[in-house]
């Protein structure tokens, strides 16, 4: 019974959150992206850049002069999107096979990156799941907790000697990861991480999006520590219309439907 209770409590508390950030969003405009100086061949990675806001972010940082790797799970999606960036921008793009589920293909991405000989100065943690049925990683994790924490803060402590070597004083090298508001109704739950005992996709999404807060403000403050040129920076980018929202209930669809061409980003 109280295992239940805390599901139903993630539950509310990740639609509340959802109804603030749209309260917020109706009532103040959309953040205006500033001109940003050329980056000239400067190298960024970007998780999740085939489609929605990772694709948005790859198509962006190319039209600055940048090297792009997409990294996704999705050859076929991944080489179209290479495709349609090259068509709008002159700049340098490819697709990196990388899925954030398995540790393994994380290590494996990370050996065939470094095997270029390629700086890193920005690596976008964009990719995520939100709101799946109950599944496992390929190593035996929750999928929201697998994919969206444990991948991106194995691919990041790899990356690290590379962002390291590349980043200069006054010219830090640079990490994001994407973070959002659900945090706030986030728990991490330590006797129960992998929801085992009851299983809340609500729940498990927040906890996820959580402990990368966590982890962004842990790192940050490891790096500065050791007087680093990387920085780490979380940014939640609001409610954005993308296929993210395809695992809602049935009633929160219908009730996003006329919301989302209004409200959402």
């Amino acid at each position: 019974m109280w295992w239940f209770l805390l599901c139903i409590l993630g539950f509310i508390r990740l639609y509340l959150d959802g109804v603030k950030v749209l309260l917020y969003q109706l009532f103040n405009r959309s953040f205006t992206l500033p001109d940003l100086p050329k980056q000239n061949g400067k190298v960024a990675i970007v998780t999740g850049g085939t489609r929605g806001m990772g694709f948005e972010i790859s198509r962006h940082l190319v039209s600055l002069d940048m090297h792009v790797i997409i990294a996704g799970n999705e050859e076929e999606e991944g080489l179209a999107a290479v495709k349609k960036i090259q068509k709008l921008n002159r700049g340098k793009v490819e697709f990196m096979y990388l899925d954030l589920a398995s540790l393994t293909s994380v290590r494996q991405f990370v050996q065939r990156y470094k095997a270029t000989g390629l700086p890193l100065h920005v690596l976008v943690n964009n990719a995520g799941v939100m709101l799946v049925p109950e599944r496992r990683t390929e190593d035996g994790f929750e999928l929201h907790f697998g994919l969206n924490y444990l991948g991106h803060f194995l691919l990041t402590n790899l990356l690290l000697d590379v962002l390291r070597k590349s980043g200069k004083p006054g010219k830090c090298s640079r990490i994001v990861i994407m973070s959002s508001a659900t945090h706030y109704g986030g728990r991490i739950t330590l006797d129960d991480l992998q929801g085992r005992m009851c299983y809340s996709s609500h729940g498990a999404y927040a906890q996820s999006k959580l402990a990368l807060l966590l982890f962004s403000y842990h790192l940050q403050d490891q790096l500065w520590a050791k007087g680093d040129n990387v920085t780490v920076n979380a940014v939640d980018p609001g409610m954005v219309d993308t296929a993210l929202y395809d695992n809602l209930c049935s009633p929160a669809q219908l009730a996003k439907k006329p919301f989302a061409k209004l409200l959402f980003r």
